[in-house]
């Protein structure tokens, strides 16, 4: 069988594709470039490993410019959530949109007959659809990243790393000798990596100042811009101790986009929790449930406890979510993935308002 990597010069993808040699496939890394702004930008850093990785597993590889469709299709979502108040997730839009998207239409010009990514996830098929479910190492479980991926797109790949810990993927690098062993895993952005994320939101979306106040209306503070503060935030705020506080951590409780104030509470305060939420555009995977209510479990952002939840379907896109416990800081704009108890994704949707 012939299969294309997504490389991207981290120690998972590479020992995705030496896996996949390994079993007898013939192999074909691709390296995506999806930003360039030539302020540090690690691409060419990164494409230095997967040149050394395919050298040392003996693969072919090339590299592929998608940084006008990254732009187009993900950044500019990222800049348009920030500027209504929300806080997006561009790396789950990045992969419906770029890693399962131009690079599985690239690898299909290459004669692929499946591409493979270096994702902690699963697939599995079952009555003619294919199940999207978590990883066998569920701390590093990535099925929550890939919720708004179509039947296409999950039935084309394969992730090798699905039933291997992060440790084993570790340990068969130093084996191997390869020069991304001890890579330190990426955060930030997706593509567009760790940097100063006030000074880099700057560049594309005009900051304008205003009163941190709280919900009496009484003004403790000064904010920088509200699209740098998310709900539950309680480092970066600047306010300090005050002489008639009560000595608590100060925390970012919701804003206020029409009068540019950032509404605070010192400590965790009833307004940090709520009882449910809304969703939109949520994509079923493999398809929409055929009753209209159920339990299931749910997660509001990536490294959380599965959470209990009662669903309410309203629509074919739309869900109302009820918790069984008030969970703290749910944020519009990020996603609510949903799974049943044996750890299968049913899907996920943009979180669109809380109660």
């Amino acid at each position: 069988m012939r299969i294309v990597v997504g490389i991207s010069g981290g120690v998972d993808s590479s020992v995705a594709a030496y896996l996949l040699k390994q079993q007898g496939h013939e192999v074909i890394g691709l390296f995506m470039i999806n930003w360039q702004d030539g302020d540090e930008c690690t691409a060419e850093e990164d494409f230095e490993d997967v040149k050394r990785v395919c050298t040392a597993i003996d693969i072919p590889y090339f590299s592929v410019n998608y940084a006008k469709e990254y732009y187009e299709r993900v950044f500019q979502y990222f800049l348009d959530e920030y500027k209504a108040g929300r806080t997006p997730n561009p790396d789950v839009l990045c992969n419906r949109e770029i890693k399962f998207g131009p690079f599985l239409e690239k690898a299909r010009a290459l004669g692929a007959d499946m591409i493979a990514t270096g994702h902690y996830a699963k697939t599995y098929q079952k009555d003619g659809k294919t199940f999207l479910a978590k990883a066998k190492d569920l701390s590093k479980d990535q099925s929550y990243f890939l919720n708004q991926l179509s039947q296409e797109q999950l039935s084309s790949v394969i992730f090798p790393l699905c039933d291997i810990e992060k440790r084993e993927v570790r340990e068969i690098a130093k084996k191997l000798g390869l020069s991304t062993a001890e890579k330190k895993d990426s955060t930030g952005i997706c593509f567009i990596g760790e940097r100063n994320f006030r000074k880099f939101l700057k560049q594309y979306l005009p900051a304008q100042e205003g009163n941190i106040c709280t919900l009496d209306g009484k003004i403790v503070g000064r904010h920088e811009g509200l699209m740098y503060y998310t709900i539950g935030q309680r480092r970066g705020l600047n306010i300090g101790g005050k002489a008639d506080g009560n000595g608590e951590r100060w925390f970012v409780l919701k804003k206020d986009l029409k009068n540019n104030i950032l509404y605070v509470s010192q400590g965790e305060c009833e307004g940090l929790f709520s009882s449910g939420l809304t969703a939109d555009t949520f994509n079923w995977i493999p398809e929409k449930p055929k009753h209209n209510e159920f339990d299931c479990l749910a997660k509001f952002r990536y490294r959380q406890p599965d959470q209990k939840v009662h669903v309410t379907l309203t629509g074919d896109k739309t869900i109302k979510v009820d918790f069984a416990e008030k969970q703290r800081a749910i944020t519009e704009g990020q996603f609510v993935v949903l799974y049943t108890n044996d750890g299968t994704c049913l899907g996920g949707g943009i979180i669109n308002s809380k109660w």
